[in-house]
């Protein structure tokens, strides 16, 4: 498969063909396809995708990201879920309260919240499916508020890791 400069797969025939022979019962969305791909009528697939003729698209990356970012697939329950009240709930202490608000207030201002709602969303799903993840890497592990989510196993609190470690 390929992709275009904003890491939108781009899909031909074998492509499609092998992602349905891999798993005929896939749920695909609005696939974006390199040539005109059309389905016979009488093959029959229990869910035939949504196909879009790619074109190029006449934005930088961040007004792509703006755009995506309003079409992420979450169900219902996390696309109205309130992140803010999610987490403050889970404060013990007053130092824990602080150092959210501090953190949500941040995440705010870059817009961020749609991002902690997928955050939820992935983290729930991971654990239905028993699928592991790290304990944590990088510059996350200073988010107290990823590790409330369950993003991430490193109390920043515990270890005094400051926020700004990984909003920079």
């Amino acid at each position: 498969m390929q992709t275009d400069i904003y890491g939108r797969q781009l899909i031909d025939e074998i492509d499609l063909c092998n992602i349905f022979l891999s798993n005929p019962e896939i749920k695909l969305k609005n696939i974006l396809v390199k040539s005109d791909i059309h389905f016979d009528d009488e093959l029959e697939l229990s869910n035939k995708p949504i196909l879009k003729k790619y074109t190029e698209l006449k934005l930088n990356s961040e007004e792509f990201d703006k755009q995506m970012q309003s079409d992420w697939f979450m169900p219902a329950e996390y696309l109205e879920l309130d992140v803010a009240k999610y987490v403050l709930d889970m404060c013990k202490t007053e130092e824990e309260l602080q150092r959210v608000g501090d953190e949500l207030m941040k995440f705010q201002d870059r817009e961020m919240f749609p991002l902690l709602r997928y955050c939820k969303y992935l983290v729930d799903t991971m654990r239905k499916h028993n699928i592991a993840w790290g304990v944590g890497r990088g510059s996350s592990v200073a988010s107290y508020v990823l590790f409330l989510i369950g993003i991430h196993r490193i109390n920043s609190l515990h270890y005094d890791i400051k926020i700004d470690e990984f909003l920079k």
